[in-house]
């Protein structure tokens, strides 16, 4: 019966080990230092965040993603180029953005934040605290627009 006991529990405990080496392959980040970023986020996060106080900072193979204790979001490329860039609970810095997008913004949204800041290949992804989305291409050409309800 001890013996039975055992193997059941030495089972349950092989189970629960496998499902969670399992679970931490499939997540790829590792908790780094912010040293550990590449210069040119290292930079940008002084010039842009310097007042903000990091929460995390992790890496995958091929991002880096550091969060604030104010909820921001950045994630950097592995040369250390800002892919994407999430303020929620304020806005994105405005030196951060390409002046022709702080004009268009400015100009046909008067008095609205972006707050969300995604960079592709050849497209720019914006969110303004209303809801409105707006993409432009690699010439800051509006490309499309839609309404997040």
């Amino acid at each position: 019966m001890l013996i039975m006991k055992n193997l059941k529990y030495f089972l349950l405990m092989a189970m629960v080990m496998t499902m969670s080496l399992t679970m931490s392959a499939d997540d790829d980040d590792r908790v780094i230092t912010y040293d550990q970023l590449p210069q040119a986020a290292q930079t940008f996060l002084k010039t842009n965040f310097a007042t903000k106080v990091p929460l995390v900072v992790t890496a995958d193979w091929d991002d880096y993603t550091i969060r604030y204790e104010s909820g921001e979001k950045i994630e950097f490329d592995r040369s250390g180029n800002w892919k994407d860039i999430e303020c929620y609970s304020s806005k994105v810095p405005a030196a951060a953005v390409p002046a022709q997008i702080s004009t268009y913004i400015s100009q046909n949204y008067p008095g609205k934040s972006i707050i969300k800041l995604e960079r592709h290949r050849s497209v720019y992804e914006v969110k303004l605290n209303n809801g409105m989305e707006v993409e432009f291409n690699r010439n800051f050409q509006v490309i499309d627009m839609d309404y997040d309800d």
